[in-house]
């Protein structure tokens, strides 16, 4: 274990860096290094672990599925994914009027959408500043930040970047020729940043007044997130739900950990992809299927969405106390803040040290997505010493 590090050095491309630590197992809000050391986990796999680690309720359904049936490909249709199809649906308040593709990753869920927004025939996509959907080459050309697209490009074009939240400036860059508008109910990858209330109600009706598909990424917001199973469900986020969207994205926590996601499309929409317009191999095998009923399963069973919207509000209000704290955002248990001072990677370093996982998504941010399982106890743990990490990172006394 202790050459670890090194041996990942040499047989891992440096696509992420050298890793902070070497992991050797979790348990709920928990995990452990390879010395044996313990973590609270306020990260969750950047809000995959919607049950945390090694929850009982996810462990046994993939095993039981697993010692079933594992995979078949997409020519066979399995019990799980059809019922996941249904399900989702059903929470989005689409069923009867959407169908679900699946795929293994938020990017290609998003990828798949945007494949399905070039069968309205148009090309034109308007994406938001600040946006993160992926690193493909098509979720890419969404993505606004420059030094992840220039390396690149050409991407595939025609995609206008606008402020975020900004329901002017939609308006202006939205035409007839616009095919879909894609936006984040919270941005995650930006420091969890949020619109204004009524921001996705109008993205709604300047989409409509053209022809245009509305395209929510839910990826890193969906599936009890921010205390609803949809961010733009939540009066939190978006003072309205408007009509719904057409295209909805999902993947991160909707399987607890196992490789999932999902593309929901609406209405006419959702008979945009016909047979040979796109394909999967892995995608809604009944394990990750599976996986993900039984996390919808436990968050109903657990109470977890009001679980999430109580122990949220608690943590934003303590972090917002401290005077270094220059604003705190988010809904439920995706929670973003502003430093005074450029010192992000230094608190999350003072953290680490202390046994506590967080990220600094920007020099001046730091996130928090921690499991839905996390405890009010767990919680005020990491509240207690977080004046103390502050003074680590400043380096002073407040």
């Amino acid at each position: 274990m202790e050459d670890l590090k090194a041996r990942y050095g040499q047989a891992l491309m440096n696509t992420f860096g050298p890793p902070k630590l070497v992991l050797t197992r979790g348990q709920g809000a928990h995990v452990w290094d390879h010395t044996g050391r313990q973590y609270l986990d306020l990260l969750g796999g950047i809000a995959v672990n919607s049950l945390g680690h090694a929850h009982p309720a996810l462990v046994e359904a993939v095993t039981t599925q697993l010692q079933t049936l594992g995979h078949v490909s997409n020519f066979f249709a399995t019990e799980p994914q059809v019922r996941l199809a249904e399900r989702l649906l059903d929470l989005l308040g689409a069923a009867g009027n959407g169908k679900v593709f699946f795929a293994n990753s938020g990017t290609e869920a998003n990828e798949a959408a945007f494949k399905l927004t070039r069968r309205t025939g148009r090309t034109h996509v308007v994406a938001t500043e600040g946006a993160f959907h992926g690193r493909t080459m098509g979720a890419l050309a969404l993505t606004s930040k420059a030094a992840y697209r220039e390396p690149f490009e050409p991407l595939p074009g025609n995609v206008t970047f606008v402020p975020y939240g900004d329901a002017a400036a939609l308006a202006e860059a939205v035409t007839d020729q616009t095919a879909a508008v894609i936006v984040e109910p919270l941005q995650g990858e930006a420091g969890v940043v949020a619109p204004p209330l009524l921001y996705l109600q109008q993205a709604r009706e300047i989409t409509s007044g053209h022809g245009a598909l509305l395209w929510l990424d839910e990826i890193q917001t969906g599936i009890g997130r921010t205390g609803a199973w949809f961010a733009h469900q939540n009066p939190a986020v978006a003072a309205s739900q408007a009509a719904l969207a057409d295209i909805v994205t999902l993947a991160k926590g909707l399987a607890g950990g196992f490789p999932i996601g999902a593309l929901i499309a609406t209405g006419e929409a959702a008979d945009l992809l016909g047979p040979g317009n796109h394909g999967t191999t892995f995608g809604g095998n009944p394990v990750a299927a599976t996986a993900a009923l039984a996390v919808l399963d436990t968050i109903e069973k657990e109470g977890l969405l009001e679980h999430v919207t109580a122990l949220g509000h608690h943590v934003r209000s303590e972090l917002d106390k401290d005077d270094r704290v220059t604003e705190v955002r988010g809904a439920g248990l995706l929670i973003g803040l502003d430093l005074s001072e450029p010192v992000s990677a230094e608190v999350t370093s003072a953290a680490l040290e202390a046994g506590f996982i967080i990220n600094n998504p920007t020099p001046e941010r730091i996130r928090l997505a921690p499991p839905l399982v996390l405890t009010e106890e767990q919680a005020d743990s990491f509240l207690v010493a977080w004046p103390g990490l502050l003074d680590t990172a400043y380096g002073t006394s407040p």
